[in-house]
């Protein structure tokens, strides 16, 4: 079908049309694409389910770009003080509280995000053990080929101190390997190692776990989250907007779903 001149549209006048109605309606919906904002966020490899999760849902409602990166609390905590910029910080409560007293964090947007406590992950093809209690673990330990652990991570420094109270350090010395976040990954994925300790968000991630087993009681420790954002941020209208869905009612479905805990 042609157009005609005069009452209606040329073809390039159409087109011309259809180009700046797309433009009004990505516009509407996600806000203007020339202010969209890359907000930064260092969190711990436990949280990279919520975080990612929760990402989406901020980009698709925003425009603005979430660029996430894991590490172990240890590691990101020397990171912002050796003045490394970032948007949000989600470390230990110990962590943001320093940060918020040095001025590095507004003390506004402390929020606790959930717990975890640890877990034991095993290599995909293994079978499941036995650690439902104290003596179910020992035996599991001892009769390890190799555990491993991330070298700065809460979970590996407990894990430590967990053998230790059951006087095994030794019978262990040889069969630990420790490794930064991608050293675990690889070990597991090489079959260097039958198990891995740490958070089940963390596990969750690792595609060569097969099965995430709790801690006994006993001998189990939680590590809480807390998020803050930036009091030097480059975008702060937008990092404030990305904190607001993590501490919005909604977000505890996702965390819940990714293995947190309400610290209350």
């Amino acid at each position: 079908m042609r157009f005609r001149e005069g009452n209606f549209l040329s073809p390039d006048c159409t087109a011309a049309a259809a180009a700046s109605m797309l433009t009004f309606v990505v516009t509407f919906w996600c806000g203007d694409i020339s202010n969209a904002a890359e907000v930064k966020v260092l969190s711990s490899p436990a949280l990279r389910g919520v975080v990612s999760e929760i990402g989406r849902q901020f980009e698709g409602a925003t425009g603005h770009r979430l660029v996430a990166e894991f590490e172990v609390f240890a590691v990101l905590k020397r990171r912002i003080d050796g003045g490394e910029a970032f948007d949000i910080a989600i470390l230990s409560p110990a962590m943001i509280d320093d940060l918020i007293k040095l001025r590095k964090v507004a003390a506004d947007t402390r929020a606790d995000l959930g717990r975890q406590g640890i877990s034991l992950g095993v290599r995909t093809g293994m079978p499941r053990p036995d650690i439902s209690s104290v003596e179910g673990f020992r035996r599991t330990m001892l009769s390890a080929m190799s555990v491993a652990y991330f070298k700065e991570g809460r979970a590996g420094l407990h894990f430590l101190s967990v053998l230790d109270r059951l006087g095994i350090t030794t019978d262990m010395t040889s069969k630990l390997k420790a490794y930064d976040t991608t050293g675990v990954e690889q070990a597991l994925a090489k079959g260097e190692a039958e198990f891995v300790v740490a958070g089940p968000g963390t596990l969750a991630a690792i595609p060569a776990v097969g099965v995430v087993i709790g801690f006994p009681a006993e001998l189990q420790d939680y590590t809480t989250y807390t998020a803050g954002v930036s009091a030097a941020s480059k975008q702060p209208e937008a990092a404030r907007s990305l904190f607001g869905f993590f501490v919005a009612p909604t977000a505890a479905q996702v965390t819940k779903a990714h293995g947190l805990e309400p610290t209350r």
